[in-house]
């Protein structure tokens, strides 16, 4: 058949069906962990075995039947419905493929593209709520061609620059809960640009990377639900209908969200909403911004020989009582309206004054601004600057390793 030059791809059903493979080597187990994967069953020709081909011929033993010597001749072959031969021995690979041509079974010759009668496309697979997708490249007798082209469409796939958007109605909807991280697109996760990629309706908070909302497809319909400082257009509970509305119409749904969803950002009070009306959840965790805002200005919030614990709280409520050293770092999310109080209330607690303070303001970002005190004067100061949200309040000796 030469380079399989006009060959027509397939897709194939192995599930239960028999799949003869002749060879122990690395070849054969990547072939064999696929069909496997796929539901085959395997009929295993070869006297030994490399180590990944014993753990899968262990792990799946009631579907691998391995025949522990040498390639015998087309009876080997029999009830196969695709056989596949790497045993490495060129006299041995082609007799396989002999073999099966005379009995009219497709055979992939793992080690000679231009006598093989079947391949493999290089392929590229990724997981959506509706089932997953898979991309294949044939480029004839160069595989390592059709492996480059491969990467570069597996990379479009997980940064969400191809659209994996259904067009068939669904049965029922799905919500995927996405952490946007601080607001900058590259720090949003390869999980959050695949679910995007494959959403009919995107929720979408102030905080979430918005350039990336900007990139979506026209057909994908942006519900905006943000949040201002004493300013809530959209309350939780109506938040918490719109998913639960959206997915039983049959939509797919991200709930885009700033940070992480389950850091001070309700993502289980939304998942429990959509799971109480039977609707199935994925949560994709964010980059938090307690952790990652500080890090913008340079700032740990745990460093050897100066803190070894920190604590994340919300500044829209009462400070609890925590350690008063300022060996503990203190991460404050919404907390600059009440930082005038916070700060009062931290120093009645027992934390000095002197005790170090920083604002990230809009942190990765090109506006991001930093501005560093003490518990003393830190309100002063950002009244001084006109300090506003989103910010990061960070309390604790960590401060004075900022670099901004």
């Amino acid at each position: 058949m030469g380079d399989l030059k006009g060959a027509l791809p397939l897709v194939l059903d192995l599930g239960d069906r028999l799949v003869v493979m002749c060879g122990g080597g690395p070849v054969t187990a990547r072939r064999l962990r696929a069909v496997l994967d796929e539901g085959a069953l395997v009929r295993l020709v070869t006297p030994w075995a490399c180590e990944d081909v014993h753990d899968l011929v262990e792990a799946n033993a009631e579907r691998v039947d391995w025949l522990r010597r040498d390639y015998t001749g087309p009876l080997d072959l029999d009830g196969a419905w695709l056989v596949h031969t790497a045993t490495g021995d060129p006299l041995v690979d082609a007799a396989v493929r002999d073999d099966a041509t005379a009995q009219r079974t497709w055979c992939i010759d793992a080690t000679d593209a231009s006598a093989t009668t079947a391949s493999v496309p290089a392929r590229a697979t990724v997981a959506t709520p509706d089932g997953e997708v898979t991309v294949a490249v044939h480029t004839g007798a160069d595989p390592l061609r059709a492996s480059t082209i491969r990467n570069g469409i597996d990379l479009a796939l997980r940064t969400g620059q191809l659209d994996l958007r259904r067009h068939r109605p669904r049965d029922g909807g799905w919500v995927a809960l996405v952490g946007g991280g601080p607001g900058a697109d590259g720090l949003l996760t390869t999980r959050g640009h695949e679910l995007l990629a494959t959403a009919d309706v995107v929720v979408v908070d102030r905080l979430a990377p918005r350039a990336v909302v900007d990139r979506l497809p026209q057909t994908v319909r942006v519900i905006d639900v943000g949040k201002t400082p004493g300013n809530h257009p959209v309350p939780q509970t109506r938040i918490n209908e719109i998913l639960v509305e959206e997915a039983q119409r049959g939509h797919g749904v991200v709930r885009l969200k700033g940070g992480d969803p389950y850091v001070l950002g309700r993502g289980g009070e939304e998942r429990l909403a959509c799971e109480a009306h039977g609707i199935p959840v994925e949560v994709v965790p964010g980059v938090t911004s307690a952790i990652s805002v500080p890090a913008a200005a340079g700032i740990p919030v745990t460093h050897r020989g100066l803190a070894k614990s920190f604590t994340v709280v919300t500044g829209h409520e009462q400070i609890p009582d925590l350690p008063v050293g300022s060996d503990h770092t203190l991460v404050l999310l919404m907390g600059v309206s009440g930082l005038n109080d916070t700060a009062k209330s931290l120093v009645a607690q027992g934390r000095s004054p002197q005790c170090p303070v920083a604002i990230i303001e809009h942190g990765f970002l090109p506006t991001q601004r930093v501005t560093i005190g003490t518990l003393a004067d830190i309100g002063s100061l950002a009244l001084e600057r006109g300090v506003e949200s989103p910010a990061v309040v960070v309390v604790g000796d960590v401060v004075s390793l900022a670099t901004h």
